[in-house]
């Protein structure tokens, strides 16, 4: 009978593994829609920096980026990033923690067909409210095949009413 080996990954290979990154890219309104701001996008990046895939989860335009900026503040602060990163003239994106890309991708899907100010606060909450597994749980579900689905549900689900 033979003993069990563990194998060991010395740290310089360990940092070569791919990993999942979430990056803010600031989009400067355009001024024509007469409201002033910036709106956003939310891109996942999956790999290392040599070789990355990357997609575009979520934009939001500058109205709606207004009505979810504590959930914005929120995800950079638990980044690590001061708030003043959020301004209309950055041109680099702002790298997120795993977790507060997924809260905020959450936050994104569950506002972005919603026009009432109040029920935005709700769901915004909502989201902030929820434990870190069940925000990975719903954000797979969100972004598989059935996503226009899953993400009515999620906003009835998150819904007070």
């Amino acid at each position: 009978m033979t003993a069990a080996r563990t194998r060991f990954v010395p740290a310089r290979q360990a940092r070569t593994f791919a990993v999942r990154a979430f990056s803010l890219h600031i989009l400067p309104a355009s001024g024509r829609d007469g409201y002033e701001g910036y709106g956003v996008r939310l891109d996942e990046s999956y790999g290392s920096r040599e070789r990355s895939l990357a997609t575009t989860v979520a934009t939001a335009t500058p109205l709606q980026t207004s009505r979810i900026l504590s959930a914005l503040l929120t995800a950079v602060r638990a980044s690590g990033k001061p708030h003043s990163v959020l301004s209309p003239s950055r041109r680099q994106p702002v790298v997120l923690d795993e977790a507060a890309g997924v809260r905020l991708a959450l936050t994104l899907f569950a506002t972005q067909r919603v026009t009432k100010p109040t029920r935005i606060g709700a769901l915004v909450a909502a989201v902030a409210s929820m434990s870190t597994e069940e925000t990975y749980y719903w954000y797979a579900k969100a972004v598989g095949p059935d996503a226009d689905r899953v993400r009515r549900a999620l906003r009835l689900f998150l819904a007070a009413e």
